[in-house]
């Protein structure tokens, strides 16, 4: 058999996350562009070299990148925007991290990142989540004046460099559609894909100058094929993809994230050299693939789950691939589902890691090896010991006994209907609210975190190597509640936050907490430029042994008269920011997830909390790629956030918060979850986001963010008092709380107290305007 393979792409941010480290240590100014570059090689050459040790048949060049992988489109074909106004001595990298985290004008303070806080300057790029990952990308702006051209070498010099180790090259770009299709118009009326004819011959050089290098295949990703695309947008890809077969090097058309559906035959029917799928997402199409794709051209079948951190049933997968290869007459190539990006770098690290869980998963270099093992098998070369590894793993983890708690079963089936409802309806509420918090008009607060200073993130590290005592880490964390609630009392917030200073992460926190959960030491991923995530696996059953913030935000409400929220995460976010078991339906993991959050509302409000909030951020992020299953994602996942907050009375506020996602088309679902109050990030969009929630006439309270937490600017109070009127434009003004888009946690206190100063006196001036 010929059997061929491949990745779409691997984890860029190291083993030990050395690209956050020289990024973090480049923006602090500590470290030059040519030495941020060199570590870029550094890492390019171990992962190249890693897919090389493994047996893959080609390395994959145009994956990695020092933010973003849209953003390097972006600078690739020429389009940034003219907004950014870059002078022609900037350096490419420079403008690159202009257009990531925006530019500064005007004096400077003490920052996080960089030493500096800046005044008001250019606001970043927007950015949003890509497809349903937990991944942000930078948006494209384009417009009737976006013009392309090949403007950037990077990717060529990057296939020179993995030639030069000797390697095979695969190359890898983002497919012209989908690019138009993942930016933004900043015109009104424009039609994005009118660009789609100046673009395509910038594409052809491109694909040319990868020919005259002698790279034999291009990967060119197009997942919104799996999406329910305009018929224009559909009619497009024959047309475009024609044009560029005319270039003469061979195209591997990559799908993945989402079944095919009415597009398999539009896919398969492409001019084009090969076609990638997702055999995870859309096992049941495979057949069909196999069926329609002409015999000349090649099948590349995503085997492993690109997505998820479970060890691949290697049995199972090969049940599915060798009647697929007998049709393809043993041409098949074989890959994981999708990018590695999303999965951790190696299980290598984790020798501290529960042994028996240990051996159910399978990390981004595990990955490669299943393909491997997987070739071998299918071209009559069987690696036994490898296939009775993964046999006695797989068949551990059905038969143990710690994913299953009856007790767990027994809560979900003594549900009762109402289990989810509130006592009475909003309106009620808010009058018993308002009168409980006195509140004044556009009242003030942040979302949540507050800078999680070198200090406290020293005291955690001490604490959990076992070198600072309980009593004396919890001693410090109090100090350090104690600082945050003095410095927001100075500010003047109406409603306060304890600060998050013993939280590592908003979901990492609670899952060491929660019954079913285990945690990796070095299972970071890439959420967006230098941030990384460690998500928690669930394995098994959730539940709440015992109160997970209770004694936190009591200490902190202790100390003030004004109301202090209780900070929580909701079960979506958990759910989704999770590596999560793949044996029982997401809805069941959600729902088991939600009534640990009601214990925890519901053991807040007996101490007396007043104000709790849950955040749901991935909530949007969650939606099925096809609308066809949103009303049954939606249905479960709006139902566990309200069972996981009705437990209190009507006089106990609910909050929740949303971030960097498009909301307008699920705001009778969002409306749904009946939250008294919403927060939402809208400073980017310029409050774009909040018009669809005025037209739709949302009920409940809303904090709009007035400012963007993710960019090193400081924004002015005029330019939040522009906000907030066009706030005030399409929400009722007693319905608006005003807000940063987002927690602070990455932030610095002197940029942090500058911008909830501005924030303060633009919520006042509103106050003495209306």
């Amino acid at each position: 058999m010929r059997i061929h393979t491949h990745i779409l792409g691997f984890p860029r941010i190291g083993a030990a996350r050395e690209l956050k480290l020289a990024l973090e240590s480049h923006w602090r100014g500590e470290l030059s562009e040519t030495a941020l570059e060199a570590t870029g090689r550094q890492l390019r050459a171990r992962h190249w070299a890693l897919q090389r040790d493994a047996g893959l048949d080609y390395v994959t060049v145009g994956d990695f990148a020092f933010y973003d992988q849209v953003a390097n489109h972006i600078q690739l074909l020429g389009c940034e925007p003219p907004r950014f106004s870059f002078a022609p001595e900037q350096s490419p990298l420079s403008r690159y991290f202009t257009m990531a985290r925006g530019a500064e004008t005007g004096t400077h303070t003490e920052h996080a990142d960089c030493g500096h806080a800046h005044a008001a300057g250019t606001a970043a790029l927007e950015m949003t989540k890509w497809f349903d990952t937990n991944y942000h990308y930078l948006v494209p702006e384009l417009s009737p004046q976006t013009r392309f051209s090949l403007a950037c070498e990077r990717l060529l010099a990057e296939v020179a460099e993995a030639q030069a180790l000797g390697h095979q090259v695969k190359a890898a770009l983002i497919g012209p559609l989908t690019f138009l299709w993942l930016g933004k118009e900043k015109t009104h009326g424009f039609d994005r894909l009118s660009l789609l004819e100046q673009l395509l011959p910038v594409y052809g050089a491109l694909l040319d100058r990868l020919k005259q290098q002698g790279v034999a295949w291009v990967q060119v990703d197009e997942p919104i094929l799996g999406l329910d695309l305009p018929t224009a947008w559909r009619s497009a890809f024959e047309s475009a993809y024609w044009q560029l077969n005319q270039v003469g090097v061979n195209i591997l058309l990559a799908t993945y994230f989402s079944p095919l559906e009415e597009n398999l035959s539009l896919a398969c029917r492409l001019p084009m050299a090969g076609l990638h799928v997702d055999g995870i997402r859309a096992p049941h199409e495979l057949v069909s693939v196999t069926d329609w794709l002409p015999a000349h051209k090649v099948l590349s079948i995503g085997i492993v789950d690109g997505r998820n951190i479970w060890r691949t049933d290697l049995d199972a997968a090969l049940a599915v691939l060798q009647p697929l290869a007998a049709k393809r007459n043993g041409q098949l190539w074989l890959a994981p589902s999708c990018s590695l990006l999303h999965v951790p770098f190696s299980l290598e690290a984790e020798t501290k890691l529960d042994g028996e869980i240990r051996t159910w998963l399978a990390f981004a270099t595990e990955k490669l090896a299943e393909i491997a093992i997987l070739k071998g098998a299918l071209a009559g070369h069987p690696d036994d010991s490898a296939l009775a590894a993964s046999r006695q793993a797989i068949a551990g983890r059905r038969a143990s006994a710690r994913v299953h708690r009856p007790q767990v079963a027994q809560r979900l089936q003594a549900l009762t209907p109402t289990v989810d409802r509130r006592d009475s309806s909003f309106p009620l509420r808010q009058a018993v609210q308002r009168a409980r918090f006195q509140l004044p008009d556009f009242p003030t607060t942040t979302i949540g975190s507050f800078p999680q200073t070198t200090a406290i993130r020293a005291a955690r590290a001490s604490y959990k190597r076992g070198e600072l005592a309980i009593a004396d880490y919890e001693q410090q964390m109090r100090a350090e509640i104690a600082h945050a609630v003095g410095r927001q009392e100075a500010l003047g917030l109406d409603v306060l936050v304890h600060g998050e200073a013993e939280r590592n992460d908003m979901v990492e926190y609670f899952g060491e907490q929660l019954d079913g959960f285990i945690f990796t030491r070095h299972g970071w991923v890439q959420s967006y430029g230098s941030r990384c995530v460690k998500p928690p696996v669930i394995y098994g059953d959730v539940q709440r042994p015992a109160a997970m913030t209770v004694a936190w935000t009591v200490h902190a409400q202790s100390l003030t008269h004004k109301p202090v929220k209780g900070m929580l995460t909701g079960p979506v976010t958990i759910l989704q920011w999770s590596f999560v078991r793949d044996d029982q339906p997401r809805a069941t993991t959600a729902l088991q997830i939600a009534l640990a959050i009601r214990d925890e509302v519901a053991d807040l409000e007996t101490a007396g909390i007043g104000i709790i909030q849950i955040d749901e951020p991935a909530i949007r992020e969650g939606l099925p790629l096809r609308r066809g299953q949103w009303d049954t994602y939606l249905a479960w996942a709006t139902r566990a956030f309200r069972i996981a907050a009705s437990v209190v009375s009507d006089a106990t506020q609910i909050h929740t918060h949303m971030c960097y996602a498009e909301f307008n088309d699920i705001l009778p679902q969002i409306a749904a979850m009946d939250a008294d109050v919403i927060t939402i990030e809208t400073s980017r969009s310029d409050m774009e986001l909040l018009t669809g929630f005025g037209q739709f006439q949302y009920p409940n309270e809303i904090g709009p963010g007035v400012y963007d937490i993710h960019s090193p600017r400081i924004p002015s109070t005029p330019d939040m008092v522009a906000l907030l009127q066009k706030a005030s434009a399409v929400i009722p003004p007693a319905h608006l709380w005003v807000n940063p888009d987002c927690g602070l946690k990455t932030r610095g206190w002197v940029e942090t107290e500058a911008a909830l100063k501005n924030m303060v006196a633009a919520a006042r001036q509103m106050r003495a305007a209306a």
